[in-house]
């Protein structure tokens, strides 16, 4: 294969595009589609503070590389969620790539400050473990943003994740997720903060290739605890349909995003968000997801907890 810019050898192949490309003009390849993503759907400028939710995987690392040459205003803001085996390690490569960056990156301990870890989740929770923990960083990147005074929230979530994702809606016809499935979530409520997805355009094993053209160090694996999860199974089922038909992921979101969601916002009622209770947060109901999920797997590792041995009275 040759660079269909300069004809030099090629180093990643963009079957959805026809194209193949050599290091130099493949970063330029990627670079063009994050800009394109940012300027088209308005995501933010360079005045504007961005908090870069950053996992220690290449998806997260990558964002956050690319928005720093920009020139953005980028903080990385890390979740150490205590799994065993993953979590110190996501953590460390992280830290590492702030310190070569000499970039500002916030860290919150999900045990340290909230009291309990995605291992709790398993034990004292009816959601599974990435239910759980989604909800948990989705809470913490907005409440993070909002104390912080950050404008936006910004994930590495890319094309092989929304293209799953928008499937598994169709599938089971979640009408709420769909109409709201999209690049950008405005903060359309008080205590809401911009979520926007820079990386929408640019498949899985291209924002790799990137990682690795730019010697991004990154943790290698899945999060343990995602082994069965539904989205995997999505993301195989549209892997051999894109070997067959290449584009055809791209042309499923994107499709999506120009047709299929206005049809499904059309019919949509914007839900009443009211302040949760307990921590001021929007929410649907007078308590929200993320209160609930803590009180009930606290309830639940008390109870699990053996009771202390009444020791008999010294003489």
């Amino acid at each position: 294969m040759r660079c269909i810019k300069c004809r030099k050898p090629a180093a990643v192949e963009v079957r959805r595009h026809h194209s193949a490309f050599c290091p130099e003009h493949f970063i330029e390849f990627f670079d063009n589609q994050v800009r394109r993503a940012i300027h088209e759907e308005k995501m933010f400028t360079h005045d504007d503070r961005i908090l870069v939710a950053v996992s220690g995987g290449k998806d997260s690392l990558a964002l956050w590389d690319v928005l720093l040459r920009f020139g953005y205003q980028a903080t990385g803001l890390h979740i150490n969620l205590g799994i065993p085996g993953y979590s110190d390690l996501s953590q460390e490569k992280t830290e590492a790539f702030a310190r070569e960056r000499g970039a500002e990156l916030l860290i919150v301990d999900l045990e340290a400050d909230y009291g309990v870890t995605v291992e709790d989740f398993k034990r004292g929770s009816e959601r599974t473990p990435c239910s759980a923990c989604g909800l948990s960083k989705r809470y913490i990147f907005n409440k993070v943003a909002l104390e912080q005074g950050f404008d936006v929230v910004a994930t590495g979530h890319n094309l092989d994740d929304e293209a799953a994702t928008l499937l598994g809606n169709l599938i089971h016809w979640q009408e709420g997720y769909l109409v709201r499935q999209g690049p950008v979530l405005p903060a359309g409520y008080p205590n809401l903060v911009k979520k926007v997805k820079p990386l929408f355009r640019l498949a899985e094993r291209e924002v790799a290739a990137y990682a690795v053209l730019r010697g991004i160090d990154y943790v290698l694996d899945e999060c343990p605890n995602a082994v069965g999860a539904r989205s995997l199974l999505y993301k195989e089922a549209l892997n051999l349909i894109e070997q067959h038909s290449p584009g055809a992921k791209q042309s499923l979101y994107l499709g999506f995003l120009q047709k299929g969601r206005r049809l499904i916002a059309a019919a949509d009622e914007r839900p009443q968000l009211v302040e949760c209770e307990r921590c001021g947060m929007p929410t649907t109901s007078e308590v929200c997801s993320f209160c609930r999920l803590m009180e009930r797997v606290k309830i639940r590792l008390r109870r699990a907890r053996p009771e202390p041995v009444a020791q008999p009275a010294s003489d």
